[in-house]
């Protein structure tokens, strides 16, 4: 490793810290959450955060792009919410001095570098799917139009897991979009008495923009430079198949699932890996980057067979006992 690829690496663990740091004037405890954050984030992706109502969600994504510097825009999903709504749409008008009409394009909420879609399930699948092409191409069409969404361009979006009335589950090909699902816990007795001591004015201060926009592309792109060995590679191509439930899968997937990782989930896990060694500024991936990034990069994408969903488990938990 040259000198000047390590004093790169050190500045990017400062950045990361600089980061944590001025997301936590907002946010109490959460610290595996915010890193899985930073960690989808500077791997290029997508998240899907997963908890109940008042764990400041939507607050943490918010305060994420004002630390990073990036443009922000929230969209609260609702049953009437159409794809339009989300993506923009043309609008006739009519040149007053010549009379003449044309159409121009009003852009919606996704052309912003950082788009939270909040509570995603509450909205139809038609509405859910206008987000699957930006989220795989970074571009939208309409009106047979194409529109390039820029980068960096990123959709975090929440979903509620105790309310099933009215909502919509997430369909699998979107699911397969997000790079990490994250799940968001109450916090600890502790943090809480912080939290209910913080006031309005508390929560309103700005943070200010540590990073740019141009910074985090610059880290997006480092994260290739980071190492990975043949070992890791097959650790994860070995762990994605195994999910996959035929008669060669081991006995707990054949039992629990109903269906397992698709070979984006490869790609996901040794990136997510790579990105997670380069914020501690390491120039190389290793296992325990692995291992820590299995549950969140592969747990959305076990799908759950009846059993497994009577008997509690989730795909998290199955994709930490694959791993085991």
């Amino acid at each position: 490793m040259s000198q000047e690829f390590a004093a790169k690496l050190q500045q990017v663990a400062t950045d990361i810290e600089a980061l944590r740091q001025a997301v936590g004037q907002r946010i109490v405890g959460q610290r595996s959450v915010v890193d899985g954050l930073i960690t989808c984030l500077v791997s290029g992706g997508h998240g899907l955060f997963v908890g109940v109502p008042g764990l400041a969600k939507t607050l943490l994504v918010s305060s994420v792009a004002e630390g990073s510097g990036l443009s922000f825009s929230r969209v609260q999903f609702t049953p009437d919410l159409m794809p339009a709504d989300i993506l923009g749409s043309e609008v006739l008008e009519e040149e007053r001095s010549s009379g003449m009409r044309s159409f121009r394009f009003i852009k919606g909420p996704v052309f912003a570098q950082m788009l939270l879609a909040d509570e995603i399930n509450r909205t139809p699948p038609k509405t859910q799917a206008a987000l699957l092409q930006a989220m795989q191409e970074g571009r939208v069409s309409i009106a047979g139009k194409e529109h390039d969404l820029g980068r960096p361009f990123h959709v975090f979006a929440t979903q509620n897991p105790i309310e099933q009335e009215g909502t919509y589950p997430l369909p699998e090909a979107q699911l397969d979009r997000f790079l990490m699902q994250l799940e968001v816990n109450y916090p600890s007795e502790a943090e809480e008495r912080q939290i209910a001591a913080l006031s309005e004015a508390d929560l309103a201060a700005p943070i200010g923009a540590v990073w740019s926009p141009d910074r985090l592309l610059e880290m997006q792109a480092m994260v290739e430079e980071i190492a990975v060995d043949e070992t890791l590679l097959a650790a994860a191509v070995r762990l994605v198949r195994s999910s996959r439930p035929g008669p060669d899968a081991p006995s707990l997937v054949r039992e629990y699932l109903r269906w397992g990782a698709g070979p984006r989930a490869s790609r996901f896990l040794v990136r997510a890996a790579r990105a997670r060694a380069m914020m501690a500024g390491r120039p190389a991936a290793d296992m325990n980057d692995l291992r820590a990034v299995v549950p969140a990069v592969l747990g959305h994408r076990l799908i759950v067979n009846f059993k497994g969903e009577s008997e509690g488990l989730t795909g998290a938990v199955l994709a930490e006992r694959l791993l085991g």
